[in-house]
């Protein structure tokens, strides 16, 4: 019978979803990495992004932590791969120095352009 549907072909169809390319500034922040994200770890791999190695009270007077403050988050950092930590001496006194590894620099730079994404997204077109 030419012109007859059956009762499936007559039901509606569900609408066409397509993805969303453009994720929302809510997802995009859910994926940022959590241990950089953190204020104090942000502190210290940013300081170190910027310099070759910095000693365990350079990096405590720049980032203004307390010495058990820094000691915690830069235990997470070096446990995640992100930062070395190489303890010696300087002379009879000991020094501990931190350097950002490559695995460090690019979680920072994934979070700096997360950062950006959002900033970008969030900030109205100019007219």
């Amino acid at each position: 019978m030419a012109g007859k549907r059956s009762a499936a072909a007559r039901a509606p169809h569900p609408p066409v979803t397509r993805p969303d390319l453009r994720t929302s500034p809510a997802t995009r922040a859910a994926h940022l990495d959590r241990l950089v994200h953190d204020r104090t770890r942000l502190a210290i791999v940013s300081a170190l992004a910027v310099n070759p190695s910095l000693s365990f009270t350079e990096l405590r007077t720049t980032t203004g932590t307390t010495d058990g403050n820094l000691s915690v988050h830069a235990r997470k950092l070096e446990e995640a791969g992100y930062v070395t930590c190489t303890k010696g001496y300087d002379g009879r006194m000991p020094k501990t120095e931190f350097s950002l590894t490559d695995a460090g620099r690019r979680a920072l730079q994934k979070y700096l352009d997360h950062m950006e994404a959002i900033i970008r997204h969030a900030r109205p077109a100019k007219r």
